[in-house]
């Protein structure tokens, strides 16, 4: 049995509805993707989600060649996302889920307009040697690099 390693946990609330911030999660992630998460080898072009259970979330570069970052497991607009992390333990891509973990994204109303989101890394065991690497990189203060462009970005 693989060694279990903690979720990584983060949240920020914003100025905005739930609905806009599962629009802006989903449908403009260049918005707040941060820049370093690159996984094309020339200029990224473009990120996207597929707004579906099994769609994948990929970026492309400038030649169209693309790779996915994962998979959609869950579709529940406007209020849960959750979908694989096609990565392996030394932040390289990995073809399939066979060792991606999991992301889950929570959006619920915090009062006053404004929206929770809650953003977990799970099951993080499953990208192998580097896994401690990996908990290590994401386990600082909240909201991280990636919900505090999130913010921004709403």
């Amino acid at each position: 049995m693989p060694e279990e390693i903690p979720d990584v946990r983060k949240s920020v609330v914003v100025a905005a509805s739930v609905e806009h911030c599962f629009e802006v999660f989903t449908e403009r992630p260049a918005d707040w993707w941060p820049p370093s998460h690159v996984l094309v080898k020339k200029e990224r072009a473009g990120l996207a989600f597929e707004p579906l259970v099994g769609g994948r979330y990929y970026e492309w570069d400038v030649d169209g060649n693309e790779i996915a970052w994962g998979r959609v497991l869950e579709w529940d607009p406007p209020h849960r996302l959750a979908m694989t992390w096609r990565i392996d333990g030394h932040w390289q891509s990995v073809p399939d889920d066979d060792r991606a973990s999991e992301i889950e994204v929570d959006f619920t109303p915090a009062g006053d307009g404004r929206t929770r989101v809650d953003l977990a890394h799970v099951k993080l065991h499953r990208h192998g040697d580097g896994a401690w690497n990996i908990h290590r990189a994401l386990d600082g203060s909240s909201p991280g690099e990636t919900l505090a462009r999130f913010s921004d970005a709403v």
